[in-house]
């Protein structure tokens, strides 16, 4: 069993991205996106994704529609919608996230947003084949 109080692990992350536990069919995630930065304009083709937002603020840009987001908020992207995570905020913006199936490499750590954009596209960050 995995037992996170996942409110601190999320604010204990220094990183990017760090993946926390990868099953057969749901992934989970921490995220720390520094003042300025985003998560990158991008579409999970077969993937379902919940983000929740621990601190900070920032603007969620899913299917062509924006929104504020702070501590609290949780954010729905299903299977093949745009989306983007801006950092809008002064300070790190910081959150977890689920996906269904999993999106990332397992136990995948990745420091910065490059880091983490050069291991997907080196073929790097897959996620584990069931």
């Amino acid at each position: 069993m995995k037992d996170y109080t996942i409110v601190t692990v999320a604010e204990g992350n220094p990183d990017f991205r760090r993946v926390l536990w990868t099953g057969k069919h749901l992934q989970l995630v921490v995220m720390t996106i520094p003042p300025g930065g985003e998560i990158g304009d991008e579409v999970h083709e077969d993937t379902d994704q919940i983000l929740t937002f621990v601190s900070g603020a920032g603007e969620a840009r899913v299917a062509g529609e924006k929104r504020d987001i702070t501590r609290g908020s949780q954010v729905v992207v299903p299977a093949g919608t745009r989306h983007n995570i801006v950092n809008t905020g002064p300070n790190p913006l910081i959150l977890y996230t689920i996906y269904g199936p999993p999106e990332h490499a397992d136990q995948a750590v990745h420091r910065t947003k490059e880091e983490a954009d050069a291991a997907e596209a080196a073929g790097a960050d897959n996620p584990p084949t069931p």
